[in-house]
C-alpha cells in the first residue's frame, strides 16, 4: 500500500462520502483494517492474532 499525504484548506476539503466512493474496495478495506489495528492497539495495549489453544496431553 502506498502511502499518500495531501494538504488542504479547511474549505477545499473533499466531502467524505464522495471521497470514500473515489477509492478502491481495496483501499477501503485497507483504512478499516488500520483502523481496527488502531483501535485494538489503543483499547487492548496489544496486537491482536490468533488465539492459541494449548491442550495438555497426559503421558504413559
Amino acid at each position: 500500500m502506498r502511502k499518500v499525504v495531501r494538504k488542504y484548506k479547511i474549505k477545499e476539503q473533499p466531502k467524505d462520502f464522495s471521497f470514500w466512493q473515489s477509492k478502491s474496495y481495496e483501499e477501503r478495506l485497507d483504512a478499516l483494517e488500520q483502523i481496527r489495528e488502531e483501535y485494538n492497539s489503543w483499547r487492548y495495549h496489544a496486537e491482536q492474532g490468533f488465539q492459541r489453544v494449548y491442550r495438555i496431553v497426559k503421558r504413559k
